[in-house]
């Protein structure tokens, strides 16, 4: 496999090591370091730090990143299905689209976890509300047209 600048350095780092330890000569050295620079791959940089020890292992791990936790996204058929609910509440037909919204928002949030359960209840009540309403308000002038027509 290909070495990389930072395989490179990490060799160099190690030659330097020994150097400074007095395992190395100043000519062992400066060869050993050309080679390195010049190295192609993993195998050639083994070749010139295999007879020398490491570097010493590192008490604890490097410290990671910190990174809060992103919160759950809120499910946008819970925004619509409670949009559409409000909207049905002075215009009567969104109620429909809100139930049905309000539906596919439940069966998504319980499968992928998010956010706006209440949100798609809330657009459930208010679509049922506004269709029951709107039945009972139909009904009622069926029955109105019935009585006049006899």
């Amino acid at each position: 496999m290909l070495a990389g600048d930072a395989d490179r350095e990490r060799a160099v780092d190690v030659l330097k090591d020994a150097f400074t330890e007095g395992r190395l000569t100043r000519d062992e050295y400066d060869e050993r370091l050309g080679r390195a620079y010049a190295a192609r791959t993993h195998q050639d940089l083994a070749l010139l730090t295999g007879d020398l020890p490491g570097p010493p292992p590192r008490a604890f791990p490097p410290p990671r990143a910190f990174r809060p936790p992103l919160p759950p996204r809120t499910n946008s058929y819970a925004v619509a299905s409670l949009s559409c609910g409000i909207a049905g509440t002075f215009l009567g037909l969104p109620a429909v689209p809100a139930v049905v919204l309000g539906h596919m928002a439940r069966r998504r949030i319980r499968q992928t976890g998010e956010q706006g359960d209440g949100l798609a209840v809330a657009g459930l009540v208010l679509g049922y509300t506004v269709c029951a309403l709107l039945a009972a308000v139909l009904a009622l002038l069926v029955v109105v047209a019935v009585l006049v027509a006899t």
